[in-house]
């Protein structure tokens, strides 16, 4: 029993690695689906969800609050999904998104750039300068994201538990690799790791929930307390109180036991 997440880039063959790791383990494999729920769960055009995901950080410029809405909304999706158990994620920001949890099993799948390439002009029938120019620019662009949105760049290898790199080592052994890893104690759920899922996810809903009324509030959980803050003027503090523990107990979401709020005053500047 564990949550496996794979961070890849274009023609690494990383999806195919979780794919076959998925099927060796008999765990559930998710990566593009997330995008597909979320769209339909929140309304949401799908073509945006991807923008603000893969494209240069310009994108978020042009919606406001466009940045934390839609990555909320796919970490909810996220969560939702590994607290099944048994999964492998592999795309977008995985690693991100469980940040802060235990037993999970962080792997980058890299390959050579001359390989991607073969690759790329292979399936997009390109030259040899085009297919460069684009992986090097999707490259790129994944790169300013996360420096944008987290401060931390996907090539860091601090962020993984192991990095593969596929060109001696072929996918059918990092599948053997990674099916040892897997069943090692330190990456098998506990009950404890489990509980964080929980409340990972029940803040990461009652964050969308709050979001159109609040969207700087600050949003966690624990043990299913929620606890929100949120800086206002000290006159409204009964107000936004108020507000905020009516928005989430009156919207039926499961699992909450009680909602804090904590208000910081807004600084004079003086």
């Amino acid at each position: 029993m564990g949550v496996i997440t794979i961070s890849r880039g274009s023609y690494s063959k990383g999806m195919e690695i979780a794919e076959k790791l998925s099927l060796r383990l008999g765990y559930e494999c998710v990566s593009r689906e997330i995008l597909l729920e979320t769209s339909a769960l929140f309304n949401i055009r799908e073509v945006k969800l991807i923008r603000a995901i893969h494209d240069a950080p310009s994108i978020f410029e042009r919606f406001k609050h466009g940045k934390e809405k839609y990555i909320n909304f796919i970490r909810e999706a996220f969560l939702e999904h590994i607290r099944k158990d048994n999964v492998i994620y592999h795309g977008l920001a995985g690693q991100f998104f469980c940040k802060g949890i235990p037993n999970i099993l962080k792997i980058r799948i890299i390959a050579n750039l001359e390989d991607r390439i073969k690759e790329e002009m292979s399936r997009e029938n390109i030259s040899e300068q085009e297919a460069r120019y684009i992986l090097k620019k999707d490259d790129e662009e994944r790169r300013k994201w996360s420096m944008y949105l987290y401060g931390v760049d996907t090539n860091d290898p601090g962020l993984y538990d192991i990095v593969l790199h596929i060109d001696n080592l072929k996918v059918d052994d990092a599948v053997g690799i990674l099916t040892d890893m897997a069943k090692l104690p330190s990456f098998e759920t506990t009950p404890e790791s489990k509980k964080i899922i929980d409340d990972y996810h029940l803040a990461a809903k009652a964050k969308g929930k709050l979001f159109d009324g609040f969207p700087s509030a600050e949003v966690r959980c624990k043990n299913g307390v929620v606890y929100v803050s949120i800086e206002t003027a000290l006159s409204l503090e009964q107000e936004l109180t108020d507000k905020i523990i009516k928005t989430l107990t009156s919207n039926g979401i499961e699992g909450i036991k009680q909602v804090k709020v904590n208000v910081v005053p807004f600084e004079s500047g003086d």
